[in-house]
């Protein structure tokens, strides 16, 4: 099996460790493959985009959804490192408002699977990281919302890299909403 999959305390977020051909001549690995994913994971999804980002230390860039045309998401790093974030936004769930964190990058090759009802979001921990990511449906910016990255109720241990006391964030995070106040699935 190319992947190794490890469910989280979100049962529908999944950790998935690609498995990686290496020698002295570098490393290879598949990075995606459908039929792989399915039989590793039991879903049957397609991604309609592939986004890349990248971004220096410090930036916080979430926690971002969509709440019509809801995305699913298999994120990963190209360069550096990321504390992501999963936290879940749909209101009858019994984890409702629980996130999950994992620390991916270049070197693990760690993917996460973020499902359509989730916000998502990272830190860069390293001086910069690219980030990589497939989405279920298209970008629909009137139906993006961002959830407060520092809200109280979700209680997140945000790695901020020494030296900082607050990440960077773009003006639509900064001005997120809590959740008690944002919408939800």
């Amino acid at each position: 099996m190319p992947y190794t999959v490890t469910p989280t305390h979100l049962p529908e977020v999944l950790i998935l460790q690609p498995k990686v051909f290496g020698d002295a001549r570098g490393f290879f690995y598949e990075s995606y493959n459908a039929r792989d994913f399915e039989a590793a994971t039991g879903l049957k999804v397609e991604f309609v985009q592939d986004n890349h980002s990248l971004s220096s230390q410090g930036v916080l860039r979430g926690l971002h959804y969509q709440i019509q045309h809801a995305q699913g998401k298999l994120v990963r790093v190209v360069t550096g490192e990321v504390f992501d974030i999963a936290v879940d936004m749909r209101k009858n769930s019994a984890t409702f408002g629980q996130w999950v964190g994992c620390h991916l990058s270049a070197e693990n090759a760690t993917q996460l699977w973020v499902p359509p009802g989730f916000a998502h979001g990272f830190l860069v921990l390293s001086q910069t990281a690219e980030f990589l990511y497939k989405t279920t449906d298209y970008w629909y910016p009137e139906h993006e919302r961002s959830l407060l990255w520092s809200d109280p109720a979700l209680g997140i241990d945000w790695p901020l890299p020494e030296g900082l006391t607050a990440p960077v964030l773009a003006a639509k995070d900064a001005a997120a909403l809590p959740l008690s106040q944002a919408e939800t699935f």
